[in-house]
């Protein structure tokens, strides 16, 4: 075999690797660099919808994982909080990527809660209805809605929120 077939080969393998490891360990957790970057695989185990959502808040620390339906299939982090009827996310007031395609294509998606994955779909919620959902997510977060989440950030009230609710 010549060398620049092996080298080809080799040039290859290191892709696929570097691909699928990527594909197994994002989304990272953070909000910079690398933690920007989405993965593909959201894993769990696909779960039934719960009557209530807010006994997750004490059991299941740290954020939740999404990916919506259709393509491009990436996974991301968002802070969440649960509630009787269904779990409140919320996005900066940035036209963010994740929140255009909920808008575009309609929210359905997977939510993965700890090892429990479920079938959600997401709607934007408006009006005085967002700030009180915003409040609560708040609250789980330990900030104010006159707060921001890092320097530069808008402050939580003029978040856009998102409301996951079980697919039917």
């Amino acid at each position: 075999m010549s060398k620049p077939k092996i080298a080809g080969i080799v040039a290859g393998v290191i892709l696929l690797v570097g691909v699928l490891s990527w594909m197994f360990t994002a989304p990272y957790l953070s909000n910079q660099g690398l933690g920007r970057m989405p993965g593909v695989l959201i894993g769990g185990t696909i779960t039934p919808a719960m009557n209530d959502f807010s006994p997750l808040n004490d059991s299941v620390q740290g954020p939740l994982k999404f990916k919506l339906s259709g393509f491009p299939p990436f996974v991301n982090y968002l802070s969440w909080v649960g509630t009787p009827e269904g779990v409140i996310t919320a996005t900066r007031p940035d036209n963010g990527y994740w929140a255009r395609r909920v808008r575009a294509n309609g929210g359905d998606g997977l939510l993965r809660i700890g090892d429990a994955t479920f079938e959600m779909t997401a709607t934007e919620i408006h009006g005085e209805d967002r700030i009180a959902m915003m409040r609560q997510w708040a609250g789980k977060t330990g900030r104010g809605l006159d707060e921001s989440v890092y320097e530069g950030a808008e402050p939580l009230r003029d978040w856009k929120v998102f409301f996951w609710t079980p697919r039917s």
